[in-house]
């Protein structure tokens, strides 16, 4: 494949991979999504790619994996079009009823990608996240920057590790919130940007919730709900708080190199994160607990 075989190509500038993104189209007018990673990303490329196959072949509304291999530029993969807009953009006008159900669906789509269980000897999840953890611990204690109450996360953390023994591992999305989500012009929800996938505890795949319950507090309502087919246990809002407190902790020396924006985008999500958890001593969160009741 040459990008010079098709007839047209936009470069996409949007999102935080690393990889180059085109609407490309050809000659007789269908658009597709082209990715392209260097050459020594093959065998990650590959895997997931033939993970996205795994997935689409369950009948999920995603980008569609269409053909994979090398070109000149490196590695690529060849996607569906998505017709539509952002769903972050797009659930702005519609009614609070409207925005849960697209929520509902969300979570929906999330329980039909988590029936993929996780390949045997792929590790011991406790070992490996409270591994995570630590190095989050020690990479906040080590940054020059801290967040007003920031220690609330440690506390939870450590008084908490006990909930990750024996939990299930599944595939992951791998960046699962509303940024990744298109409403395509027929109404359909369509879960994109798949270039994180990995496998671990399914219900750490709601750690990035927070950026649905920034922007549309209903909408990750409505994911819970449909997830759990409204009847959402307490372990998980346990572990979910646990999950959030490590992200929160890493996104601050993340932040850094990336400027002041970007650094006051985390001191601001820390904000509300200790604000919906009233300081970490209550684990449902005040936008799930002030949801309005819409649930199936």
């Amino acid at each position: 494949m040459k990008i010079e075989d098709f007839a047209e190509v936009i470069k996409i500038e949007k999102g935080w991979s690393n990889e180059k993104k085109y609407k490309v189209v050809d000659k007789s007018g269908q658009a597709f999504l082209l990715r392209i990673s260097p050459i020594e990303q093959y065998e990650n490329k590959k895997a997931e790619y033939e993970n996205m196959e795994m997935v689409s072949a369950l009948g999920i509304s995603m980008c569609q994996p269409i053909e994979f291999g090398t070109c000149d530029e490196g590695v690529y993969s060849l996607q569906s079009w998505i017709d539509g807009k952002d769903a972050e953009e797009a659930i702005v006008n519609l009614s609070d009823k409207q925005v849960y159900e697209y929520g509902y669906e969300a979570g929906e789509i999330l329980k039909k990608l988590h029936s993929i269980v996780a390949p045997e000897g792929i590790g011991n999840w406790e070992d490996f996240f409270n591994q995570k953890m630590n190095r989050k611990i020690e990479n906040y204690n080590n940054c020059p920057l801290k967040y007003e109450g920031g220690d609330a996360f440690i506390t939870y953390i450590e008084e908490h590790r006990h909930l990750l023994k024996h939990r299930p591992m599944t595939y992951q999305h791998g960046d699962y919130h509303i940024g990744n989500m298109m409403i395509e012009s027929n109404g359909k929800l369509v879960i994109i940007d798949f270039n994180r996938n990995e496998y671990g505890d399914p219900w750490e795949e709601f750690n990035r919730i927070v950026w649905c319950a920034q922007s549309a507090p209903l909408f990750a309502t409505g994911m819970v709900d449909g997830y759990f087919d409204c009847n959402v246990p307490q372990l998980f809002w346990d572990l979910l708080a646990l999950y959030i407190s490590s992200n929160t902790l890493s996104s601050l020396p993340w932040a850094i190199p990336f400027g002041q924006k970007e650094i006051d985008v985390m001191i601001n999500l820390a904000k509300d994160v200790l604000d919906w958890y009233d300081g970490m001593k209550n684990t449902v969160p005040k936008w799930y607990r002030n949801s309005g009741g819409f649930c199936k």
